[in-house]
């Protein structure tokens, strides 16, 4: 593909601080299938944590207790219908990482389970993270899973380490995931059955878990009624917390400021979160996770993951929705299953969502993680699973900073948007077959299109630095200019989710 050569007149271009878009080559580079093997082979890299016999005792002790909670459950709640899901029973790769299962018993943060009645009538299940220290009141993200073997633990990762930045965060398995129920109720019973082709439990479960995050003591949950037949399941929501069973409301809304609302997807939930952090006024920000989906549920018909069946109780559900809300998509070499290149792809192919918000005015990004997979976004510990040794803390890293600059309002946040370390990081040099330590993908290019706390603005359409390229520019200036030193990006030393999640809570 050519050069795209999009401006929002003269005045912001006056603004942008980088110059990535004046040299783009036309011409794109003969495929390399020896630099293809190297690119492959680093969805490997994340075996080496899970492989050892330490970790893989840990998984299987974890993975028992884990089996014994759920069938416990089960027995203790004989209305819920979980049990034929995939990942309902939390074993092997389904156990997330079992380095971050000590985040309440040894004081690292706070996290409350929770249980809910979705529109249809499906009990949802679920966790609330946050810290004991911190602001008394703080910003809130809600996280949606990806489909098939995608529980909520697999994204602990990301879910401590923004409670650690400052946030309420809610996990939660939509319909037919995890330990959430596979049908609805009643007349409703098969509204998101089965979840993976109706797509409701990952859009409308989405303003579902919206809905219930933002419930209080003096305003408890109460489930809007459904999309199929507009049956409200209140009823079931009254009737469970009587009973014990089912949360009345958000167990840590005393902390949440619920004026700030991000909304962080992956996969079909990247597609969910992608029209509902615009269509919802409530959310100030998105983060899909491989990768931003369209704003219109009704033109995702036929692509992967498709939109969302109609709601035809209250069609105002399915209204598109303006671009207004800054999002970040975050992507990665290769999908599912991780799969080898054999020509070279299109570099532009991942940013063009992101893009189209940059039309529109409104801040986005693209951020393409080298030798990652889809599976880098869900923690599975798992050999059929590959994924990067460093791609969830990359991730970790900018969904952070993004919220922080579009949630929590930080102006520091630039700093870490625009920071350098990710060209050269020490980790994946460790392991990388030509010890490179650039995480940006060599294939895609990554984009920012921000503007700066300070005044004017950053705009790089291709974060590749020139050595690390197969298709180097063909005139000097194509390096974007403005990004910061790792030095002063505000973040002291290597950059590890788990040494971060696994912090004291103080």
């Amino acid at each position: 593909m050519g050069t795209r050569l999009w401006r929002r007149g003269p005045a912001i271009a006056a603004l942008t601080v980088a110059t990535g878009l004046l040299g783009f080559s036309a011409t794109a580079s003969a495929f390399d299938p020896v630099y293809e093997a190297k690119d492959y082979s680093k969805t490997l890299e994340r075996a080496r944590i899970y492989s050892t016999p330490d970790y893989q005792l840990k998984l299987r002790t974890i993975g028992l207790q884990n089996r014994i909670n759920a069938t416990t459950t089960q027995l203790k709640d004989p209305e819920r219908n979980f049990m034929a899901n995939l990942c309902a029973t939390g074993e092997d790769g389904c156990a997330g990482d079992i380095r971050l299962y000590d985040w309440g018993p040894k004081g690292y943060g706070i996290v409350k389970p929770i249980l809910f009645t979705a529109r249809n009538g499906a009990t949802l299940s679920g966790q609330v993270w946050a810290t004991k220290a911190g602001p008394t009141r703080r910003p809130g993200i809600v996280i949606t899973n990806g489909s098939v073997q995608a529980a909520e633990q697999h994204y602990w990762y990301a879910a401590q380490t923004l409670a650690k930045a400052g946030y309420v965060v809610m996990t939660f398995d939509p319909q037919g995931q995890g330990q959430s129920d596979i049908f609805g109720e009643g007349d409703d019973r098969l509204e998101g059955v089965p979840s993976q082709t109706d797509g409701r439990p990952f859009f409308d479960g989405t303003e579902d878990a919206i809905n219930f995050f933002l419930s209080s003591a003096k305003n408890p949950y109460k489930p809007v009624p459904s999309c199929e037949t507009g049956t409200s399941h209140a009823a079931k929501q009254n009737r469970r917390v009587a009973a014990g069973l089912d949360t009345a409301y958000n167990p840590l809304a005393k902390l949440l400021n619920p004026n700030r609302l991000g909304l962080a997807g992956h996969s079909y939930g990247a597609a969910g979160v992608s029209y509902i952090g615009q269509w919802d006024p409530r959310v100030d920000a998105v983060v899909a996770w491989d990768n931003l989906g369209d704003a219109d549920p009704n033109s995702q018909t036929g692509s992967f993951p498709p939109g969302a069946k109609p709601c035809p109780a209250d069609p105002s559900q399915r209204t598109a929705a303006p671009l207004t809300k800054p999002a970040l998509g975050i992507s990665a070499d290769y999908f599912l299953p991780p799969t080898p290149n054999t020509s070279q792809p299109d570099p532009e192919s991942k940013a063009a969502q992101s893009v189209k918000y940059s039309e529109a005015g409104v801040d986005s990004g693209e951020i393409i993680i080298r030798g990652g997979s889809h599976l880098d976004f869900s923690w599975i510990a798992n050999p059929a699973f590959g994924a990067s040794l460093r791609g969830a803390d990359e991730t970790d890293w900018y969904t952070t900073a993004w919220f922080d600059k579009y949630v929590k309002g930080d102006p520091t946040a630039d700093r870490r948007l625009l920071s350098d370390r990710w060209f050269n990081d020490a980790q994946e040099a460790a392991v990388d077959p030509d010890g490179d330590g650039n995480m940006f993908s060599r294939y895609y290019r990554s984009r920012l299109d921000i503007g700066l706390a300070g005044g004017g603005r950053f705009d790089c359409e291709d974060i590749r630095p020139d050595a690390m390229r197969p298709d180097p520019p063909s005139t000097p200036d194509h390096n974007c200019t403005g990004f910061i030193p790792r030095d002063q990006d505000g973040w002291t030393g290597n950059y590890d989710y788990v040494a971060i999640d696994t912090s004291p809570d103080a």
